[in-house]
C-alpha cells in the first residue's frame, strides 16, 4: 500500500449521519486530516489579510477604484500563473511545491506586517505583495489539489471535496468578519501577523505528509519528466467529459453571475442600502455553507456528470426567478439555492476532474481549473454590468439564467455522454 493510502474501511455510514457533511476523509487518512485543518486555518487567515489590504488601500487613497485595483492586482496572477502552477506540480514533488509556495505566501505576509509596523503607508507596496500572494496561490492550489487522489481512495473524494467547499465558503464568511474586527482594535499589523501563524498550520500539515512526485511512470531514481502546458490542453482537447465540467461553469458563471448588480438591484428592487448590498452578497455564501453541511447524501450519487448538469440548471433557474423577486426575503432564498446548487456543482467538477485525469496530469488540469474559477465570475461581472446599463439590471438578471439554461441543454445535447459518466468507472 503507498504512502499515505488508508485502509479500506467497513461499510456505509448510519443514515442518520447521511444527512450531513460525511467525515469519513478526515477519520481515515491522518494526512488528509492534517492538510484540511491546516488549509481551513491558513484560508480564513489569508480571506483577514484580503479584507485589511483593501481597508489599507482605502485609508491611504480614499479611492474606490484604487480598492477595485487590488482585486484586478490578484486575478491576473491566477489567470496567467494558474496554468503554468499546474505543470510545475506535474513535474516536481508536490509537496515540497506546496511547502515552497506556502513559505512564500507567509512571508508576503510578514512584509505586510512589517511595513505597518513601519508606518510604511504604500499604495505600490499593497499591490506588489497582492501580486505575489497570487502567484503563491496559482503555485500551491495544483499541488494541494492534486495530493487528495493519493490520500484517498476514489468513493471517498466527493466528501472530501464537500469537506474542501465548506473550507472555502466558510472562509470567505468568517475570515472578513474576525479581519475587520482585529484591525479595528489592534490595526492592519495584527491581521496580516494573525495571517503569518494561521499559515503555520498549513506549513506544518505539508511537512508531514510523504513525498508526492506525480506519477509518470518512470523507475525509482528515474529523472522527473518536464511537464508542458500545451500537453495538457491537448490532453484535455481529447477529453470531453473533463471539457464539459470547464464549459458547464463558464455557462453558469459568466451568463448568470449577478452579483455586479447587487448595488442596483439593493436600491431599485428593495429600496435598500449597503445594509441590503450585504444581505444579498451573503446569501448566496449562505446557501453554499448550508450545501457543504448537508453533503451527506453526495457520497451515494454514482452519475456525477448528471448530478452537474441539474445543479447548474438549478442555479441558472435559482438566477432567473431572482430576477423576478420584488420581496427581499424571497430574493435571498434564490440566492441561498443558487449558492447550494453551486456547492453540488463543485463537489462533482472537483471529483471528475480529479478520478478521471492521470496523475501526471493532474496539476495541469487543476491549473485550468483555477482559470475558470478565478476569470469566470470577473467575465460574468463584466457580461452583467454592460447589459444592464443596455437594458436593465431585472432584464439582465432574468435573461442571463435563461441563458444559462439554454447554453446547458445544448450542451447536453452536443455531449451526451456526460450525462452518462459513472463514478464506478471514471471516463475522461
Amino acid at each position: 500500500m503507498s504512502p499515505g493510502k488508508p485502509a479500506p474501511q467497513p461499510g456505509p455510514a448510519p443514515a442518520r449521519r447521511r444527512l450531513f457533511a460525511d467525515l469519513t476523509p478526515l477519520r481515515t487518512s491522518v494526512d488528509y486530516r492534517r492538510l484540511w485543518f491546516g488549509n481551513t486555518i491558513s484560508w480564513m487567515g489569508q480571506q483577514m489579510t484580503a479584507l485589511a489590504v483593501s481597508l489599507q488601500v482605502y485609508a491611504i487613497t480614499r479611492s474606490t477604484f484604487a480598492v477595485g485595483l487590488v482585486g484586478l492586482c490578484s486575478l491576473v496572477p491566477l489567470v496567467v500563473f494558474g496554468l503554468y502552477g499546474g505543470a510545475i506540480a506535474d513535474t516536481l514533488d508536490r509537496r515540497k511545491l506546496g511547502l515552497v509556495s506556502a513559505t512564500g505566501a507567509s512571508v508576503m505576509s510578514v512584509v505586510l506586517a512589517g511595513a505597518a509596523l513601519a508606518h510604511y503607508h504604500h499604495v505600490w507596496l499593497l499591490y506588489s505583495v497582492v501580486a505575489l500572494q497570487a502567484v503563491c496561490f496559482a503555485m500551491n492550489s495544483p499541488a494541494r489539489s492534486s495530493m487528495i487522489p493519493r490520500l484517498l481512495p476514489p468513493e471517498q473524494l466527493p466528501a472530501a471535496n464537500a469537506l474542501n467547499s465548506l473550507t472555502s465558503n466558510l472562509g470567505l464568511m468568517v475570515g472578513p468578519s474576525l479581519g475587520g474586527i482585529i484591525v479595528g482594535l489592534w490595526g492592519y499589523q495584527a491581521a496580516y501577523l494573525v495571517d503569518v501563524v494561521a499559515f503555520g498550520a498549513s506549513l506544518y500539515a505539508m511537512w508531514r505528509l510523504p513525498a508526492m512526485r506525480p506519477d509518470h511512470g518512470e523507475r525509482d531514481g528515474a529523472a522527473p519528466r518536464r511537464a508542458s502546458v500545451v500537453d495538457g490542453l491537448r490532453f484535455l482537447a481529447t477529453r470531453p467529459n473533463l471539457r464539459m465540467t470547464f464549459f458547464v461553469d463558464l455557462a453558469a458563471m459568466v451568463l448568470a453571475q449577478p452579483r455586479a448588480l447587487f448595488p442596483a438591484i439593493a436600491a431599485l428592487w428593495y429600496g435598500g442600502d449597503a445594509k441590503t448590498v450585504g444581505l444579498l452578497v451573503a446569501a448566496p455564501a449562505v446557501g453554499s455553507v448550508l450545501g457543504g453541511l448537508f453533503s451527506g447524501w453526495l457520497g451515494r450519487v454514482r452519475r456525477h456528470g448528471r448530478a452537474i448538469l441539474c445543479a447548474v440548471a438549478a442555479w441558472g433557474a435559482a438566477i432567473a426567478v431572482f430576477g423576478l423577486t420584488r420581496q427581499l426575503w424571497l430574493g435571498l432564498f434564490f440566492l441561498a439555492v443558487a449558492g447550494a446548487a453551486d456547492t453540488v456543482s463543485m463537489v462533482f467538477r472537483s471529483t471528475m476532474l480529479q478520478a478521471a485525469t492521470p496523475d501526471r496530469m493532474r496539476g495541469r488540469l487543476q491549473g485550468v481549473f483555477i482559470v475558470v474559477v478565478a476569470g469566470g465570475p470577473r467575465l460574468g461581472d463584466f457580461l452583467a454590468g454592460s447589459a444592464a446599463d443596455l437594458t436593465s439590471p431585472s432584464t439582465t438578471v432574468f435573461c442571463g439564467g435563461l441563458a444559462c439554461l439554454l447554453v446547458l441543454a445544448l450542451l447536453a445535447l452536443r455531449w451526451r455522454g456526460f450525462a452518462r459518466y459513472d463514478a464506478r468507472d471514471p471516463q475522461a
